[in-house]
């Protein structure tokens, strides 16, 4: 539904770490940045893990199937081409919609945590692959 919020997870095929290489993490990023310049979503914030996405959006008018299946599709495409691979990249995916009472900067917090309950980093500050709209 347009307007409505979305946290999607979304873990890459057999959990290979694609994104501990930083040239892929940046493609992924890409990928959600020009969906946003599209006017296919709108993120309120995103993380980039090793191993899967975490992204809370609102879509702007187009299905959420189609949304994440562009957003999986096109950058599976780039990560093969990068990697000169060829197969999939990313794994089904898992979808909750907020209800209306959720608070969504709680969501947008626990989404920025990843790396730092995951130990990978101290501070989020020093991991390269998130953003929040509350910045």
């Amino acid at each position: 539904m347009p307007g409505h919020c979305y946290l999607i997870t979304t873990v890459t095929y057999r959990r290979h770490p694609w994104f501990l290489e930083f040239q892929l993490g940046c493609t992924l990023a890409r990928e959600i940045q020009r969906l946003e310049h599209l006017n296919v979503l709108n993120s309120l914030a995103w993380v980039i893990m090793p191993d899967h996405l975490h992204i809370l959006l609102t879509l702007e008018g187009t299905p959420l199937p189609t949304v994440i299946n562009r957003l999986k599709g096109r950058s599976a495409r780039y990560i093969n081409q990068i990697c000169g691979k060829q197969g999939s990249i990313w794994q089904s995916g898992y979808d909750h919609a907020l209800r209306k009472d959720e608070d969504l900067k709680a969501a947008a917090r626990y989404i920025i945590a990843n790396p730092l309950r995951a130990w990978i980093v101290g501070s989020v500050k020093n991991y390269p692959f998130w953003n929040a709209a509350w910045l």
